[in-house]
């Protein structure tokens, strides 16, 4: 009997692939205006698909998060042809990405609904983010998602999942068993797997056509996987 749901934030609760598209369609406009507006797609897959690691390299407290995002902007603008994003640059290219990015930031259409019935059946939520609390805490609310504490992020304890400690300090704080509490995430590894590695009930949130490249999509032992929060209610038997 699940007692306690703890939620990823990105491409979980909030829409952060479209607002990543909508950055990085003011970043071709502005810095690469060569590239056809029919290649961003593939510009926002260079971008999510992160091939050298940079952005699990913050999550390991490896990177700063201004640096990771530096490399991933340099990166994307040589993979397209574009001018170098350096240190004296990387001002300008954060303030029309950033700008963008905020603008975008929506709620899943299925998180609403979802919300009402853990509350409803008096289920406790919160939030275990590899991403600073604070930056999160304003997505959510830009977001209209209200209830979701975000409890650990990035910054909380230096290092982010998929070490078992952070999904273990989100049930401390929410106050519930690890082995009756649910991890819901967008991505099978570092969600989904890797909370059945400590003890949770790890599931899969797998939306049709939002996978990442580079990312080992089985599902594993143990984790539920569902196309939509939708099915959540099933998976966690409250149906």
């Amino acid at each position: 009997m699940i007692e306690a749901v703890l939620f990823d934030v990105d491409d979980t609760l909030v829409d952060t692939r479209g607002a990543f598209a909508d950055a990085v369609g003011a970043v071709r406009h502005a810095f690469l205006p060569h590239v056809p507006a029919e290649r961003e797609p593939e510009m926002l897959a260079v971008w999510r698909d992160d091939a050298h690691g940079h952005y699990a390299a913050y999550t390991r407290g490896e990177l700063g998060f201004d640096e990771q995002r530096r490399l991933r902007a340099d990166e994307l603008h040589v993979a397209f042809g574009g001018p170098r994003v350096d240190e004296s640059s990387y001002a300008a290219w954060l303030e029309v990405f950033w700008g963008a990015f905020e603008q975008g930031w929506r709620a899943h259409d299925d998180v609403p609904a979802a919300l009402k019935l853990l509350r409803e059946a008096g289920v406790p939520v919160g939030a275990v983010t590899n991403a600073r609390v604070t930056l999160q805490e304003s997505k959510l609310a830009a977001a209209g998602i209200e209830g979701v504490p975000v409890l650990v992020g990035v910054d909380t304890l230096g290092f982010g999942k998929p070490r078992p400690e952070v999904f273990l300090e989100g049930c401390r704080l929410l106050g519930s068993d690890p082995a009756r509490t649910a991890y819901v995430g967008d991505e099978p590894d570092v969600d989904a797997r890797a909370a059945v590695a400590a003890g949770l009930v790890g599931v899969w949130l797998d939306r049709p056509e939002t996978r990442r490249g580079g990312v080992d999509h089985t599902v594993g032992d143990g984790v539920h996987r569902v196309r939509g929060l939708d099915e959540l209610a099933a998976v966690l038997g409250l149906a």
